[in-house]
């Protein structure tokens, strides 16, 4: 199996030159597979660390990791594990019935922090719902993620505070949003670049089509980051594409590449090399991170009902976590006192991010039918009468307490 990739590089066009019009060309590479794949019918995909937490040697991305020092792997490690038991945290508190609903990113922390940290202050992220890693990342405060999931505000930071803009629930119409900006950052002359995430399911949006047409037209400074999870709700990948999902880049004519979406220090340099080709006016790219959701797609998904057991298993065995552990530790990179030290680290967040949520304001109830249209409208009068009504008979039932 191979990817695609643009070798050379070219100066950024200027905001008046012709689009379509840039002369990179194009070479075709293979990629390692992944160690103990076997015979297996994976393609390959690029691989930093083994599930063994081995580290293997690769020509073409080495360079992307080669500044990578201790401090900065027990860093990556540290956000990982902190991302893991915020999303824990709210996973326990939407049963509690402290949320309405939570989208957990269990077993996809290094796709999503490996690539967060690859990115410059001034580029631009676009999320879906579900990449709490990269908003830790961006600084955002965890806390912050909940209050939409509470039902208390509509997203809780100021975008362009951590450039990093409010969680999107239509599915792939962030990958629109993200090519605009990314046209606009090309105009202004900036040499910033965008990212949009998004799952394996959202890669047959027609806006996601949409998005890959115009940033290839226009070499738009754009990374499409698919974590591709293998289950779009209780879909399989296999029911949505005939091929490995970074091929459908060659389509649209840029690159696409697949990487071990378990692997922080492969995500960590695919996403470096993207973003430098963006920068450097190569246009977008499609890198499809492969990883697994151990989770349920959110609170409300049953998983047991469409996959087995012996799937999931196996998947935990590569868990991204446990991965780099084994590396800081056959690397001597990390000792027991660090391991202990994080693990107290990551009880006051749970309980931080317990206290803050059970301190928010109740919603408000009628805020629902607030700015539907611009000068109201009959029936959402009636509406909210009628949900008046409904409240009030829980007071009349209490005998009006």
């Amino acid at each position: 199996m191979t990817v695609e990739s643009t070798a050379a590089r070219t100066p950024r066009r200027s905001a008046g030159s012709k689009a379509g019009t840039t002369g990179t060309k194009r070479t075709t590479r293979t990629t390692k597979k992944v160690a103990g794949a076997g015979k297996s019918a994976e393609p390959a995909l690029v691989q930093l660390l083994t599930p063994e937490g081995k580290r293997v040697k690769n020509a073409e991305f080495d360079q992307y990791v080669a500044g990578v020092t201790a401090d900065d792997l027990r860093g990556l490690y540290r956000d990982m594990v902190l991302t893991r038991r915020f999303d824990a945290e709210a996973t326990s508190l939407q049963r509690q019935g402290e949320l309405g609903l939570w989208a957990s990113l269990l077993g996809q922390e290094a796709a999503q922090i490996g690539s967060g940290r690859a990115l410059r202050d001034d580029d631009y992220v676009f999320p879906t719902y579900r990449e709490h890693g990269v908003a830790w990342c961006r600084g955002v405060d965890p806390t912050n993620l909940l209050g939409m999931f509470r039902g208390v505000n509509n997203g809780g930071w100021d975008p362009n505070g951590n450039n990093f803009h409010l969680y999107t629930i239509v599915i792939g119409s962030q990958a629109l949003h993200a090519t605009g900006y990314a046209m606009g950052v090309t105009k202004d002359g900036a040499d910033s670049a965008v990212i949009a995430y998004f799952g394996d399911g959202a890669s047959s949006q027609g806006d996601v089509a949409e998005a890959f047409t115009f940033s290839a037209v226009y070499n738009a400074p754009v990374v499409f980051f698919c974590q591709n999870n293998q289950w779009a709700i209780s879909e399989p990948t296999e029911k949505q594409s005939r091929v490995p999902l970074y091929q459908r880049a060659q389509g649209f004519g840029f690159p696409g590449v697949r990487v071990d979406g378990n692997d922080v220090l492969a995500n960590l340099a695919v996403t470096k090399w993207a973003l430098e080709r963006a920068r450097a006016g190569e246009g977008p790219t499609l890198v499809e991170a492969f990883t697994y959701r151990m989770g349920a797609h959110t609170t409300s998904d049953d998983p047991t009902r469409y996959r087995g057991d012996e799937e999931r298993l196996a998947w935990e065995a590569k868990d991204p976590i446990l991965r780099l552990r084994r590396y800081l530790e056959s690397s001597n990179h990390a000792d027991e006192g660090f391991f202990a030290e994080l693990e107290t680290e990551s009880e006051a967040l749970g309980k931080r991010v317990r206290e803050a949520v059970r301190a928010m304001p109740d919603p408000d109830h009628f805020a629902i039918f607030e700015n539907v249209y611009a000068d109201g409208h009959a029936l959402v009068d009636e509406e909210r009468a009628q949900f008046a009504a409904y409240q009030a008979s829980f007071a009349d039932a209490d005998g009006g307490k």
